[in-house]
């Protein structure tokens, strides 16, 4: 497996992990954020990543049948890991702001369903995609991430978190940022505003 540390060196490399002043699709204000997709656009340093990240799922999650991935920072990851575990893999979509699964996507009754995101914050997109593992009536097996980015305080996931790295940055809510955030303009990356 990868350590820490050659991992953070990846994410620097690819320009994955940014520096700065970034409103999150939560709405929480960080000075740090993470662009998967720019890792996952280097696809031979993503591949030592998402093995990584396999052998840790396989580890944790004994019986998977499903990936459910939500779009679109999990597509790729999910389809990685999919191949990797040669597991079927499909993706969410939102329509008019909510999770749907289009394109003939299925999740089958009582399938054993593990979510898979590329960074998790706040766990909201990773709740949205619960609410279509529960409406098949489908079991849910967990969450798993190539970055987890959360705290216990603004964690809306109440099970276990497989990732790839746990990486501590403070997020602030609007009202409570530090002057030395203020000063610096805002970036909104993401794509949950996006029309």
């Amino acid at each position: 497996m990868l350590s820490h540390k050659k991992s953070l060196n990846i994410l620097k490399r690819t320009n994955a992990l940014l520096e700065g002043h970034f409103v999150l699709s939560s709405g929480l204000h960080s000075s740090k954020y993470i662009q998967c997709a720019k890792l996952l656009s280097y696809p031979d340093k993503a591949d030592l990543i998402c093995k990584s990240l396999a052998k840790k799922i396989k580890k944790n999650f004994k019986n998977i049948d499903l990936i459910l991935a939500p779009a679109m920072g999990g597509i790729i990851i999910g389809y990685e890991i999919g191949k990797l575990l040669r597991k079927e893999t499909i993706f969410c979509e939102r329509v008019n702001g909510k999770f749907v699964l289009r394109r003939g996507f299925k999740i089958k009754k009582k399938s054993k369903v593990l979510i898979i995101e590329d960074v998790i914050t706040t766990g909201k997109s990773s709740m949205e995609c619960v609410k279509l593992i529960k409406k098949a009536k489908a079991q849910l097996v967990g969450f798993a991430s190539i970055i987890d980015r959360s705290t216990k305080k603004n964690l809306k996931i109440k099970k276990k978190i497989v990732s790839h790295l746990k990486i501590d940055v403070p997020t602030y809510k609007s009202k409570q940022l530090p002057v030395n955030l203020k000063l610096i303009p805002i970036t909104t990356p993401g794509s949950r505003f996006i029309k």
